[in-house]
């Protein structure tokens, strides 16, 4: 395989092969990514196509302190929580809700047997705190090594390990609350 560096060096030379074997690399990781935040495919398709874009506008300003992967989760979390805000924004500006709310949201890539526990799952993390919901995201949902997590979020490692332990906290607390007042 191509160094990711090389190709992402040929997309900034306006190389189009290079840019569509970095699509072909990174467009899964990106959607699923997106997807994870923004909890509707329909955004996840739209952030995908925004990443991409930046990536080809943006390329010839890599400057290699990163890896390629982490740039692009990077630019990935930051358009997703863009896309977040604008819904937000939208929302309020509707006047139909004063919260954005993700709706109910079954995950394409859950099994069948596990969408009801998925759905309240993607609910409990959406409601955690940003830096939290995205260390939990990276490292649980996207099975990204910490050290990447904190190279993602430009944090050290021992906070990312904090925010993972006090969203699992959260996240606990909320699934909690859930099924005690589905019992209710």
């Amino acid at each position: 395989m191509e160094n990711h560096h090389q190709i992402l060096s040929s997309v900034a030379d306006g190389d189009a092969k290079a840019f569509r074997s970095l699509y072909d690399l990174y467009n899964g990781k990106v959607f699923n990514t997106a997807i994870s935040y923004l909890q509707s495919e329909q955004d996840a398709e739209e952030v995908t196509q925004d990443v991409f874009t930046s990536i080809y506008r943006n390329a010839g300003k890599f400057k290699g302190q990163a890896s390629v992967s982490t740039w692009i989760y990077r630019i990935t979390v930051n358009a997703s929580l863009n896309a977040i805000k604008k819904k937000k924004r939208n929302t309020f500006l509707s006047l139909s809700s004063f919260e954005y709310d993700a709706p109910d949201f079954d995950h394409p890539g859950i099994v069948l047997e596990n969408k009801e526990n998925a759905r309240a799952l993607f609910k409990a993390i959406n409601a955690l705190p940003g830096n939290q919901k995205t260390a939990f995201i990276l490292s649980f949902i996207e099975d990204l090594q910490r050290q990447q997590v904190a190279d993602i979020m430009e944090t050290s490692l021992k906070a990312v390990e904090s925010l993972l332990q006090r969203g699992k906290k959260n996240l606990r607390n909320i699934l909690e609350k859930t099924y005690d007042d589905r019992r209710i």
